[in-house]
């Protein structure tokens, strides 16, 4: 069993935002991040994936098949994209960074050929990122 990981980026806009709470309540939780106008970042986006590798090929997984679902199945989803607004994985799920791993998780488990998706990070800021394992998606 070997791992591989692959990195892609993307740039999105974002609220946090709980309509369960009062506008009040959003801001003493949320903070600034709680301006409905939003505000953006740089995200990155790595894939791992395991398996074995395959002996003709020397690979898990080809590397451009894996980019291309990649950029089909996340990056070019949400490249450029106001998450609440424009994308449906978060018409009532708050777009965190934690929340976004899942999504993408969601998005790409099983489309990857002759590999098995092991984790999704995702860098919000170079200092900031959430890993998820596929363990208790929403």
């Amino acid at each position: 069993m070997i791992f591989l990981t692959r990195k892609a980026e993307f740039s999105a806009a974002h609220f946090y935002w709980n309509d369960d709470l009062s506008p009040e309540e959003n801001e003493h939780v949320f903070g600034k991040c709680a301006n409905r106008n939003g505000h953006g970042h740089n995200y990155t986006l790595e894939v791992t994936v395991s398996g074995e590798i395959d002996p003709v090929s020397g690979f898990v997984v080809d590397l451009k098949v894996l980019k291309d679902i990649m950029e089909h199945e996340v990056v070019g989803v949400y490249d450029h994209r106001h998450l609440n607004h424009e994308i449906p994985d978060f018409k009532t799920v708050i777009p965190t960074t934690e929340n976004i791993a899942i999504a993408a998780w969601k998005r790409l488990d099983g489309k990857i050929p002759g590999a098995k998706l092991h984790k999704i990070r995702v860098y919000e800021t170079p200092d900031l990122y959430a890993d998820f394992y596929g363990q208790g998606a929403l």
